[in-house]
């Protein structure tokens, strides 16, 4: 008995060994895999010109790059805003918008955006995230829509009144008047200030340290202190927008993004799109698309053929989701 357990111990581990191969082949072809070294790649030539790359003049639809001094592409929200404020139609950056959305979709929110990526990795913080109702969640993606309105109007009507030759509503908003979103966008925080900040002190603390008395606190923080009492309230918002993410899985993209929302807007018309087939669709017992859409796009209630959704940024977790592999990306 002994021999025969001993004989059957290495073909055991053979097949432990290759299931485990197996499991390893499989994660590392998941469409997921792919898209999140995809995130990564994106996210250091974004920040390329520290090598000496860029910067090149390219606006993009995505948010955390306006105030980025290392900065290799421009935010398309952000251009729009100042150009608005220096009272110029911002045909660059409604093009921009328009172009990516007609080709590619929402596909540079789950594919390129930094603070997309960023909000991936958060959700790897907590195994089970917060659930949130379908009417819940139908009336949270207005407020999208509802930040962009308010953007597009105190930049449209500052636009307004400066063609007017009039100074008074620019001096009203004061920082707010350059780009009112950015001034207070988490992505900017993270991506812009706090890198500001860091390198202040970085740089600041060995030349304070050869300075005597009040030099000392006169000198440091010059960064910190020009933001306040701004910079305060912009960690806050930042930290708030940080927790989202954890407890619901690009909260930020879902709710409260308005470059998500402008570019939604197109996201009908674009040419990619998402085809199930019918054939080897089990749409009566599986819902596991529906379950892993990050953005609660409602899959199974969606045409064939092809379909597009404002919600969806073509992450493809419905496709890498799929057991019978019924979900497949189209152009046309």
């Amino acid at each position: 008995m002994e021999k025969e357990k001993t004989d059957k111990t290495p073909l055991e581990e053979r097949k432990a060994n290759l299931g485990t191969a197996v499991r390893i082949k499989k994660l590392i072809l998941r469409i997921e895999t792919l898209r999140k070294i995809t995130q990564f790649g994106f996210f250091m030539l974004f920040n390329a010109v520290v090598f000496g790359l860029g910067p090149w003049p390219i606006l993009l639809p995505i948010i955390g790059l306006l105030g980025t001094p290392s900065k290799t592409a421009g935010d398309a929200l952000g251009a729009l805003q100042l150009m608005l404020f220096e009272v110029t139609f911002p045909w660059l950056a409604l093009a921009s918008i328009f172009v990516a959305a007609m080709f590619l979709g929402r596909a540079l929110c789950g594919w390129a955006c930094p603070f997309g990526f960023v909000q991936d990795l958060l959700t790897y913080v907590k195994k089970r995230h917060t659930e949130v109702t379908r009417r819940t969640h139908r009336d949270m993606v207005k407020v999208k829509y509802i930040v962009l309105a308010i953007i597009l109007f105190v930049s449209g009507t500052l636009a307004v009144s400066l063609r007017m030759g009039s100074e008074r509503y620019k001096e009203a908003l004061g920082i707010f008047a350059q780009a009112p979103f950015n001034t207070v966008s988490p992505a900017d925080t993270l991506f812009a200030v706090m890198p500001r900040i860091a390198l202040e002190i970085r740089y600041g603390i060995p030349q304070l340290l050869e300075k005597p008395g009040d030099e000392i606190y006169s000198s440091i923080g010059n960064t910190i202190t020009s933001l306040q009492p701004l910079l305060l309230v912009r960690l806050l918002i930042m930290g708030l927008i940080i927790g989202l993410a954890v407890y619901i899985p690009r909260g930020w993209c879902r709710y409260l993004c308005p470059q998500g929302a402008l570019s939604a807007l197109f996201n009908r018309f674009s040419f990619l799109g998402l085809r199930r087939d019918p054939v080897r669709c089990t749409k009566a017992g599986c819902r596991d698309c529906v379950q892993i859409c990050p953005t609660l796009v409602p899959i199974l209630d969606l045409p064939w053929e092809k379909f597009t959704h404002p919600e969806c940024i073509y992450c493809l977790k419905c496709v890498d989701a799929c057991s019978t592999k019924a979900i497949k990306p189209k152009f046309t």
